[in-house]
């Protein structure tokens, strides 16, 4: 007779529901995104107020161009970092189900994730080359500790720190679907973002919970304090230093006014209300965590 382990029958009508609703409600971003029409220059790339400068004074000094051209830089910064990450969750999610039950729902959402990250990873890199910018990456030592963390996450640290990534983008690509001040090409892409990851949200949050389940005091601390380490890493990341000179700007007075731009300090602690309320009922809020959701503006 098989057996079913406790909470295992809940999974498996989940990653049913995320199939099913994957057949029902996916897209083609080659055939979605309008990757013909010139880059219309008279949009944003991204809602002005998630701009790291946006409410300083060097913001008010700027021209709308150069103000646009800078949502746009910060905007392909975004989609850099989130390739990044997103190479590694597809790393993380191939060890976890590697050799395990291809039958197991499960086994084949998690394939289907994997399938709409690699799309979504070509789709911000062309959205990124469209919007005139670089190949921004992360610095050397935090790609180093990307590898690192790739290779030895396992279980309820490696969903947590997933569903940390895709939560932080969520709430800003939000608004920048819906704003018709941002470049209609990129809405589109963000629309098609934020349809897709609420799957991979809600299994990263399943998994999350079934991996803690009757997991011990210390693994938890030590699960809350890798999960908030790479928090931190990602979200101080996710726009280039490079993007101001290559709007144009003062590098250097660019990152003074933006690290102590407290407009983009309650942006970033709005978008993460949701999240934090997620990490603190699975008991992954210790203070030590608290310490680096601070440092990074999420808490």
């Amino acid at each position: 007779m098989t057996t079913t382990a406790p909470g295992q029958g809940d999974r498996h009508d989940v990653a049913r529901r995320l199939l099913h609703s994957s057949e029902t409600l996916s897209y083609d971003p080659a055939a979605e995104v309008d990757w013909e029409t010139p880059l219309d220059t008279s949009h944003h790339g991204a809602s002005p107020e998630w701009s790291t400068l946006y409410g300083t004074s060097y913001w008010e000094e700027m021209t709308p161009e150069q103000q646009r051209e800078l949502t746009r830089q910060e905007a392909a910064s975004v989609a850099s970092t989130g390739i990044w990450f997103e190479m590694i969750l597809q790393q993380l999610m191939l060890r976890d189900f590697y050799a395990k039950d291809p039958t197991d729902p499960n086994f084949q959402w998690a394939l289907t994730e994997i399938a709409d990250e690699c799309r979504h990873s070509i789709m911000f890199a062309r959205g990124a080359a469209k919007l005139g910018a670089p190949a921004y990456r992360p610095s050397r030592v935090v790609v180093e500790l990307g590898r690192l963390f790739k290779t030895v996450a396992f279980g309820e640290s490696a969903y947590a720190a997933i569903l940390v990534a895709e939560e932080v983008l969520d709430v800003m690509q939000r608004d920048w679907m819906r704003d018709e001040r941002v470049v209609p090409f990129i809405r589109t892409i963000n629309n098609i973002h934020v349809v897709e990851e609420s799957r991979h949200m809600k299994f990263a949050r399943e998994e999350t919970r079934a991996r803690l389940a009757g997991s011990g005091r210390l693994r938890r601390r030590l699960d809350a304090l890798a999960v908030a380490i790479t928090a931190y890493f990602i979200v101080t990341s996710m726009v280039n230093k490079q993007v101001y000179a290559n709007a144009g700007l003062d590098r250097e007075r660019a990152l003074r006014e933006a690290k102590a731009n407290e407009h983009h300090k309650a942006m970033l602690r709005s978008s993460c209300s949701g999240l934090m309320e997620f990490l603190s009922s699975a008991g992954l809020l210790t203070k030590p965590a608290m310490w680096f959701y601070q440092r990074a503006n999420l808490i």
